[in-house]
């Protein structure tokens, strides 16, 4: 009986480890995109329209640009054009129409923890 046990629980623990989340990245590339965001405990919306070289952000009443660079279809790395800071952004998991992400700072500061946050955008249109 209880190698019956064992034997279930094994099976169980290997299949879930089989588990991968959708990741079809390749169709996020570019578009247009809303999401949520927390200041304090107050929940806001931005929208952004990502292209091939470039992602604009619209929040607050406020516009803000960056390139993009990716490193493989999940990674790219968004650096503001005018500050110069770096988020490196991961695609996690993909549905049919958003994605979820992990994003930190670009620039390993040895003085600074680094802190990953996770979101998720939604896609409006294309480009």
């Amino acid at each position: 009986m209880m190698k019956k046990i064992s034997l279930t629980v094994m099976l169980c623990v290997i299949l879930g480890s089989c588990y991968q989340p959708e990741r079809d990245c390749e169709k996020y590339k570019t578009g247009s995109f809303k999401f949520t965001y927390e200041i304090g405990d107050t929940l806001k919306e931005g929208k952004f329209i990502r292209t091939k070289d470039y992602s604009v952000d619209y929040y607050e009443n406020k516009i803000d640009s960056a390139t993009v660079r990716w490193f493989n279809d999940c990674e790219f790395v968004l650096q503001d054009i005018r500050s110069k800071t770096a988020i490196h952004y991961k695609i996690i998991s993909t549905t049919d129409s958003s994605y979820t992400f992990q994003y930190k700072s670009a620039v390993k500061d040895p003085n600074k923890q680094l802190i990953v946050k996770t979101g998720t955008a939604i896609k409006l249109t294309n480009p």
